[in-house]
C-alpha cells in the first residue's frame, strides 16, 4: 500500500514545479513587455523677431580732469599755517597755507609810517610853496620822496601777500606735501586743486576698430561690477595717428561728472556706441551653451530631424504618429546680450519657431507638442 503514496507524492511535486515555472515564465514575459511611450512635453515657441541692437565697442579709458591747477608759493619761507587737507572741497580766494610773516609785517609798518610822513612832508611844503617860503623845487623834491616810499610800501605789501597761498579756483585739494614748520622755496608745488565736475575720457580705440570711430558718438563709462553707465558723453576729439606701442587709437570725450562719483586718473571700462542694427533676436531664456558653443530648440519635423539625426535614436522616432513635432538643437552665433535679448547674428531664420519656455530636459529629437 505505501507504493501509490509516493506516485501521489511525485505528482504533486511535478504540479509544484510546473506551477513554478509558468508563474516565472509569466513574470518574465511581463518584464520584456515595452514601457509606455512617453508624453511628449509641453512647449512654448514663437518666430524669432526683429529688433534694433546697439553696435558697441567696448575698451577702456582714463580720466582726466579739465582743471587742475598746480599750487606752489610765490615766496619762500617757514611754513607757519596748513588750513587744508587733501580731499578737502575749496573755493576760489580761499586761504591755504600761511608762511611766517613777522619780517614782512615789521618792514611794512616801517614802510607805512615813512610814506605817511613824506605824505605829510609834500603837504606841508605845496603850503610853503604857496607862500613864498620854500621853492617849487623843493616841493617837487619831496613830492617824489613820498611817491618812492607809497610804492615801496605797495611793493613790500604784495611781498607779504605773497606769504598766503589762496586757492586760485574752486576745487578739490589733492595730496598736500607740507606741514607747519617745513621751509619751502618759491615756486615748489606742495599740492593741485582738480575740479573734477567736468572730466575728459582718454579713451583706447583698438587700431583694427579707427575707422569705426567718429565726433559725436555716444561714450558709456560703466561700472566694474554691474554693467550700468555710470555717465556718459560724447567724442569730440580723434587722434590723427595710432600709437606704435600700444598699437591703439586716442579719443576723448567729454564727461560730465555733477556729483562727483568719478575722480581724475581713474580707469574703467568704457563702451563707445558705434550705432544701432535691426537683426533677429532670441531671449536669454532660450539659450543654452555646451563647450562654449551656444544652442537654442527649435520645432521641426522627422525629415528635418533625418537631414541632421545627431545623436537621435531615428528608428524609435519613425514609430511615432505621423506628425508629431520634434525638438531640435541648432547651434547659433549671438551678439552681446543686451537687455534680456541676443542678436541673432547666424544659425537662425525667421522661419524657425524658438522654443521660449519648457526646454528643460530636451534632447535633439524630443517629441514635443506646442502650448496654445
Amino acid at each position: 500500500m505505501a507504493e501509490p503514496k509516493v506516485m501521489v507524492m511525485q505528482s504533486s511535486l511535478k504540479l509544484v514545479i510546473a506551477a513554478t515555472v509558468a508563474a516565472a515564465a509569466l513574470g518574465l514575459s511581463g518584464c520584456n513587455r515595452p514601457r509606455a511611450a512617453r508624453p511628449p512635453m509641453r512647449v512654448l515657441a514663437e518666430q524669432p523677431r526683429q529688433e534694433a541692437f546697439v553696435r558697441s565697442l567696448d575698451t577702456v579709458s582714463t580720466l582726466e580732469a579739465t582743471t587742475e591747477i598746480e599750487l606752489a608759493s610765490q615766496a619762500g619761507g617757514r611754513v607757519q599755517r596748513v588750513l587744508v587737507q587733501g580731499g578737502e572741497p575749496v573755493s576760489a580766494g580761499q586761504l591755504l597755507v600761511v608762511l611766517d610773516q613777522t619780517q614782512l609785517l615789521a618792514d611794512v609798518a616801517a614802510l607805512k609810517a615813512a610814506a605817511e610822513t613824506d605824505a605829510i612832508s609834500y603837504q606841508r611844503f605845496k603850503g610853503l610853496v604857496s607862500q613864498g617860503a620854500a621853492t617849487a623845487l623843493q616841493r617837487d623834491e619831496v613830492r617824489a620822496k613820498a611817491i618812492g616810499s607809497q610804492e615801496a610800501l605797495r611793493s613790500k605789501q604784495a611781498d607779504l601777500a605773497y606769504k598766503d597761498v589762496r586757492a586760485p579756483i574752486s576745487g578739490v585739494m589733492a595730496d598736500v606735501t607740507i606741514k607747519a614748520g617745513d621751509v619751502v622755496q618759491a615756486g615748489t608745488p606742495f599740492s593741485r586743486i582738480i575740479r573734477n565736475n567736468q572730466l575728459q575720457a582718454r579713451i583706447d580705440v583698438p587700431a583694427n576698430q579707427a575707422n569705426a570711430v567718429a565726433r559725436g558718438q555716444r561714450v558709456q563709462l560703466l561700472d566694474g561690477i554691474n554693467p550700468r553707465p555710470l555717465a556718459e558723453g560724447r567724442i569730440n576729439l580723434i587722434d590723427p595717428g595710432v600709437n606704435n606701442t600700444s598699437q591703439t587709437l586716442l579719443a576723448k570725450a567729454t564727461i560730465e561728472n555733477p556729483r562727483g562719483l568719478l575722480r581724475n586718473g581713474q580707469r574703467l571700462r568704457t563702451r563707445v556706441i558705434l550705432g544701432a542694427d535691426r537683426q533677429l533676436a532670441v531671449p536669454f531664456s532660450a539659450v543654452t551653451r555646451s563647450f562654449g558653443q551656444s544652442f537654442v530648440f527649435v520645432v521641426g519635423t522627422l525629415s528635418d530631424l533625418e537631414r541632421d539625426p545627431g545623436k537621435a535614436d531615428l528608428a524609435s522616432l519613425r514609430r511615432l504618429p505621423k506628425g508629431t513635432l520634434l525638438a531640435l538643437q541648432k547651434p547659433v552665433n549671438l551678439g552681446p546680450l543686451q537687455g534680456e535679448l541676443y542678436p541673432v547674428l547666424s544659425g537662425l531664420s525667421s522661419n524657425n519657431r524658438v522654443i521660449l519656455s519648457g526646454s528643460m530636459g530636451l534632447r535633439h529629437g524630443s517629441p514635443v507638442q506646442l502650448k496654445p
